[in-house]
């Protein structure tokens, strides 16, 4: 290991055993380099891999501070992933959400306050109202879309859980968009969805939000993997034996 990562490894330490707290100054530089046994250039490069990390922040003319060390911030770098994979990395997104959503919703089930059944009716009513434009304006109706499940995500009780499901679910954004532009029917799906996901909160129904959030995902899924992957090149007027290829609504 060399001395940049041995630096990063022994301030990650400081953390982990409280000698560095949230909000924390760090000491001034020279201080800190002879305290850890290396130079002030090793330090500096430590600090600037902390500071990409998100564990640090340098404050202009005021010295370097330790983060809120919040999982939604240290999560962050999971942008990277998508981006680097393209649309690959938006569907092992989409994956990764699947997996995780659904139980973050049946947790804020019980969490979710009277005015934040409000705020998720007034969103619906929102969506609702830009899908029957002539003209549908995709993005708003993202904004909505991603309001809407931050909202409930946000109230699961586990922070970490909730800082999982937002950036998984942010870093799908542009493979939905393209599903609402490509599928003329996949706008107003969503918003039935999102009606019935909101109606079994309202009822205070873990299982059955559990369930439709699931279905809601996978539905997603299924569509833009259908539009990512080549149909099958059937022989024309070929129809395999048992009956009528079943077309289906994804």
């Amino acid at each position: 290991m060399g001395a940049i990562e041995s630096t990063i490894g022994r301030i990650k330490q400081m953390l982990v055993d409280g000698e560095l707290r949230p909000g924390d100054k760090l000491p001034v530089e020279k201080d800190l380099a002879a305290g850890l046994g290396v130079s002030r250039n090793t330090l500096r490069e430590a600090v600037r891999a902390l500071t990409t990390l998100k564990v640090l922040q340098t404050r202009q003319g005021d010295g370097t501070y330790v983060t809120s060390l919040a999982p939604d911030l240290l999560l962050d770098g999971m942008a990277f992933v998508a981006e680097l994979h393209g649309e690959a990395g938006e569907l092992q997104f989409l994956h990764v959400r699947r997996l995780l959503e659904p139980e973050a919703t049946a947790l804020a089930v019980n969490r979710l306050t009277d005015a934040e059944l409000a705020e998720l009716r007034r969103l619906l009513r929102e969506s609702h109202a830009l899908v029957q434009t002539p003209a549908v304006d995709h993005e708003r109706l993202m904004a909505n879309d991603r309001a809407f499940h931050h909202l409930i995500t946000a109230r699961c009780g586990n922070p970490v859980l909730a800082a999982l499901v937002e950036n998984a679910s942010g870093h799908t954004v542009r493979a939905r968009m393209w599903r609402g532009r490509v599928d003329a029917g996949a706008d107003a799906r969503t918003v039935t969805e999102h009606q019935m996901i909101y109606q079994a909160i309202a009822d205070r129904d873990s299982e059955r939000a559990r369930m439709l959030a699931a279905a809601h995902i996978l539905g997603v899924e299924g569509s833009v993997r259908a539009m990512t992957v080549p149909a099958p090149d059937l022989a024309a007027g070929m129809i395999p034996r048992g009956g009528d290829i079943a077309s289906s609504d994804e």
